[in-house]
């Protein structure tokens, strides 16, 4: 799937396969070490407050469901322009009172924010942006998810753990149907090349995430 830049609400997949996608790679990467950075966690991760990403430069994204659903998607690459465009973008124009305004309009205010998107009735929006508007950052935030084979390539790379292309394949899929078990995870996978996994990180990650719900 390709991502215009700017990006548009279409560009995404929906979010629930967005967040399966992004929460698959969080359970794979999920450390006990990584658990007890409570400041400047890098990687990506999920927690009760939902999915996240930062690579410790310039990206930092995060998912979270608001509500049956609803989701919220927001962050920033250095790619984005709607900051220091002239008007800056109001990245928050026609949003839904459901958003986390408080905490999106901290992030405002010290100009950390590159982009805000919604998810409700089966659809993405985002605030209107200006013809002359480059970039928001979206492509190089999520391109990573939003296309299935690079999610693929990922799972099955050696930092990940998937034990065959077959097994990346079946962890997705089961990944994207929510029937994702900790014995599947196991099973599929085997120990990254430079560490063992943590099963009780990983089961950790997998019920934050829901992956595994009836």
């Amino acid at each position: 799937m390709t991502i215009n830049r700017p990006g548009r609400p279409a560009d995404l997949p929906s979010a629930p396969v967005l967040w399966a996608r992004w929460a698959l790679v969080a359970v794979l990467e999920a450390t006990t070490e990584g658990e007890r950075r409570a400041h400047h966690r890098t990687g990506t991760w999920a927690d009760g407050d939902g999915l996240h990403l930062d690579d410790s430069g310039s990206t930092w994204w995060s998912l979270a469901a608001r509500g049956e659903g609803r989701w919220v998607l927001y962050g920033e690459d250095e790619s984005s322009g709607c900051k220091w465009h002239e008007p800056p973008v109001d990245l928050l124009a026609g949003a839904p009172s459901w958003l986390p305004h408080a905490r999106l309009e901290d992030l405002l205010g010290g100009a950390e924010l590159g982009c805000v998107y919604w998810f409700e009735n089966g659809a993405w929006a985002r605030a209107p942006y200006p013809e002359t508007l480059d970039d928001d950052g979206l492509d190089c935030g999520m391109s990573r998810f939003a296309d299935r084979a690079d999610v693929l390539r990922t799972v099955a790379d050696e930092d990940h753990g998937a034990t065959s292309a077959a097994d990346a394949e079946a962890l997705l899929a089961h990944a994207e149907a929510y029937r994702l078990t900790p014995e599947l995870l196991m099973s599929l996978t085997r120990d990254p090349h430079w560490r063992r996994r943590d099963r009780p990180a990983m089961t950790r990650a997998l019920e934050h995430a829901g992956l595994d719900r009836p």
